[in-house]
C-alpha cells in the first residue's frame, strides 16, 4: 500500500488525517525511545581476565596503541547509549524491584553445596575408604577353645583328656602395612572424586544461571516485541477504518502480532525448563522462577587456549585421579610380592588328662598324668603357590592405570579443544554484533520508522525491520550464553554433570562385607588375594596334641 497516495474514494477530512498522523508519530515514539532497563549487575562467581571493549582473542594478547588502545580503555558508553533506543525490555530493574525474592550466582552456589544429594554421597565414598584402609591393617583375630579327646564310656574318668588353647597367626612380610598402602591410595581416590564432584555441582548451577540470564532477557524481549505488535493492531484497525489501510494489511499485522506471542510463550516455556534443571541441581524441584541478580555483558573473560591447557593439565581432578591409580597399582603389586613370604602359626593349650602315667618311674607307677600343656608352631611352605597369578594380575593392572593416565590427559585435550573453539566463536560473534550487526539493525529500523512517519514507507518494511532487530537481539543474547558456558567449563577442568554419580560412590556389585575375625580380606584389592595362602586365620597344623 501506499500512504502518500490516498485512493479519492476515501479521501479524509483535514482533521481526521491529522488525528491519525498523530496516533502514528505517537505509536512510533513509544516504539523507539521507551528506556532501556537491565538486570541490576552481579558479580560472576569465577575468576575471569577482563577485556575492556570485549575485543577479540587476538586484541587481547596483542594490545593496540594510541587511538585503539584508548578506544579499548573507553567503556561502551556510546553502544550502550544507542542500543538504549532501541532495546527496552520490560521489567529489568523494576521488575526485580517487583520480586519478592532475588537471587545471586553465590546464593545459588550455596543452596546447591547444602543439598545437591551427589556431594555428600562423594564424601561418604571417602569415610568408606578410609574405613577399608583401616579395616586392611588389623591383626587377625586370636582363636581361643577347648579341645578333648580320648573320651571312653566304659572308662571316661581314667582314659578322657581336656585342654584349653589359644592360636594366633603371625602375618610376616609387612603384610599388613602394605595393604594399608593400597586403601589409602583408594582414598585419595575418593578425595579426588569428591572435589570433582564439587567442581561439576558448581559449574553446573553458573552454567545454568547465566542460561537463565539469558532466558530472562529472552521473556523481557519478547513481552516488549508482543506489546509493539499489539499496538501495530490497534493502529491498523484504525487505518483500515478511516480507509487508509487494507485488509491484507491488517491481516499481515494481526499474523505478526500471533507470531510474537507465540515467541513469548516459547520463550517463557524455555525459561521454566531452565529454572526446573536449576531446581534440580539445587536439590529443590519445587523451586519456583523468580529473579536473578546478574548481567550478561559485565566482565567477559578473556582467554588464552595454552595457559587453559596448561591449567587443566596441572589441575584437572580426573587426571590427578587417574595418577592415584598408578600409585595404587603399584602398591599393589608390593603387597602381591609380599604373599609369598609364609605366614607363622602359633598354637599352645594347657589341661588335664585321666590317662595313667607311663613312667620308669615305681613310685609314679599308677598315677594319673594330671596337667598338661601343648605348643605348636608351623609355617605353610611356599612351594606350588608363590602367588604368581596374582603378581602377573598386579603388573597387568599397573599397565592399564598407566595407559589410563595417558588416555585421560588425551582426552582432557580433545575437549578443550572443543570448548575453546566455541568459546572463541561465541565470543567473536558478541563482538561482532555488539560492533556492527546491531548498531546497522537499529540504524534500519531507525530509517524505516522514519520513513513510515513521513508517509513515504510501508509498516510491513518497518515490522520487517523490526523483526530482524529483535532477532540480532537473540542471536547476541544466545552468544552472551555460550561465552559464561564455555568460559566456566575452560576455567573449572572441563567438569559438567551436577546430578551424575560420583564414581566410587558405590561399590560394584553392592556393599563391600567385612570379614569379622578382622585381617586382610582376600580379594579387595588387585595382587592380595593368593588362594588358600591368602592373610587371615590358618586352620590349625593338628586337630589335638601329641601325647607326651
Amino acid at each position: 500500500m501506499n500512504y502518500s497516495r490516498p485512493r479519492a474514494a476515501r479521501a479524509l477530512p483535514l482533521s481526521v488525517a491529522l488525528q491519525m498522523t498523530a496516533q502514528i508519530a505517537l505509536f512510533a515514539l513509544l516504539a523507539v525511545c521507551a528506556p532501556y532497563q537491565r538486570t541490576a549487575l552481579g558479580a560472576p562467581q569465577i575468576q575471569t581476565t577482563k577485556l575492556p571493549g570485549r575485543e577479540a582473542q587476538e586484541e587481547a594478547q596483542n594490545p593496540p596503541d594510541g587511538e585503539d588502545q584508548a578506544r579499548m580503555k573507553t567503556p561502551r558508553r556510546h553502544l550502550n547509549e544507542e542500543r538504549a533506543e532501541y532495546n527496552a525490555p520490560v521489567g529489568g530493574s523494576a521488575q526485580i524491584a517487583a520480586c519478592q525474592q532475588v537471587l545471586t550466582l553465590a546464593d545459588l552456589e550455596r543452596m546447591a553445596l547444602q543439598a545437591n544429594p551427589t556431594l555428600p554421597e562423594a564424601q561418604a565414598a571417602i569415610r568408606a575408604a578410609e574405613g577399608r584402609r583401616v579395616q586392611a591393617g588389623l591383626w587377625p583375630n586370636p582363636i581361643v577353645g577347648y579341645t578333648g579327646e580320648e573320651f571312653s564310656t566304659r572308662a571316661f574318668g581314667d582314659k578322657s583328656e581336656h585342654f584349653a588353647f589359644i592360636e594366633q597367626t603371625i602375618l610376616l612380610g609387612g603384610k599388613l602395612g602394605k595393604s594399608r598402602r593400597i586403601f589409602a591410595q583408594e582414598k585419595i581416590l575418593a578425595e579426588q572424586e569428591a572435589i570433582a564432584q564439587r567442581y561439576r555441582i558448581l559449574n553446573t548451577v553458573r552454567m545454568l544461571f547465566y542460561e537463565a540470564l539469558g532466558a530472562q532477557r529472552r521473556v523481557e524481549t519478547r513481552a516488549e516485541l508482543v506489546r509493539i505488535a499489539r499496538e501495530a493492531v490497534g493502529v491498523t484497525e484504525q487505518l483500515f477504518n478511516v480507509g487508509q489501510a487494507d485488509r491484507p494489511d491488517a491481516y499481515q499485522i494481526e499474523i505478526e502480532a500471533q507470531r510474537a506471542q507465540l515467541d513469548l510463550i516459547m520463550a517463557e516455556n524455555r525459561q521454566d525448563q531452565v529454572w526446573q534443571q536449576l531446581g534440580a541441581v539445587l536439590g529443590d524441584p519445587f523451586l519456583k522462577p523468580t529473579c536473578l541478580l546478574g548481567d550478561l555483558e559485565k566482565g567477559l573473560p578473556a582467554l588464552d587456549q595454552d595457559a587453559a591447557i596448561a591449567t587443566l593439565l596441572g589441575g584437572s581432578p580426573e587426571l590427578k585421579r587417574a595418577q592415584a591409580a598408578v600409585q595404587r597399582a603399584r602398591a599393589a603389586i608390593t603387597r602381591a610380592k609380599a604373599e609369598r613370604v609364609p605366614d607363622l602359626f602359633l598354637r599352645g593349650g594347657f589341661g588335664y588328662s585321666t590317662e595313667l602315667l607311663e613312667t620308669r618311674n615305681p613310685r609314679l607307677a599308677g598315677r594319673k598324668t594330671g596337667p598338661e600343656g601343648f605348643l605348636e608352631i608351623g609355617v605353610r611352605l611356599p612351594i606350588f603357590n608363590r602367588n604368581q597369578g596374582n603378581i602377573s594380575t598386579a603388573y597387568a593392572e599397573l599397565e592399564i592405570a598407566e595407559r589410563e593416565v595417558c588416555r585421560v590427559e588425551l582426552a582432557l585435550r580433545a575437549r578443550m579443544a572443543a570448548v575453546f573453539r566455541n568459546y572463541q566463536n561465541a565470543l567473536r560473534v558478541v563482538t561482532q554484533y555488539e560492533r556492527q550487526v546491531l548498531p546497522r539493525a537499529k540504524r534500519g529500523y531507525q530509517l524505516y520508522l522514519a520513513g513510515f512517519k513521513q508517509m513515504a514507507a510501508a509498516y510491513p518494511q518497518m515490522l520487517i525491520a523490526q523483526r530482524t532487530l529483535f532477532q540480532a537481539q537473540d542471536t547476541y543474547i544466545d552468544a552472551l550464553v555460550e561465552v559464561w558456558q564455555s568460559a566456566i567449563q575452560i576455567q573449572c577442568f572441563l567438569l559438567t554433570g551436577g546430578l551424575d554419580a560420583p564414581a566410587g560412590a558405590r561399590p560394584e556389585g553392592g556393599p563391600e562385607l567385612s570379614r569379622p575375625e578382622g585381617g586382610i580380606e582376600a580379594g579387595q584389592a588387585p595382587g592380595i588375594r593368593a588362594g588358600a595362602q591368602g592373610a587371615g586365620v590358618s586352620e590349625p597344623i593338628s586337630a589335638g596334641r601329641r601325647n607326651q
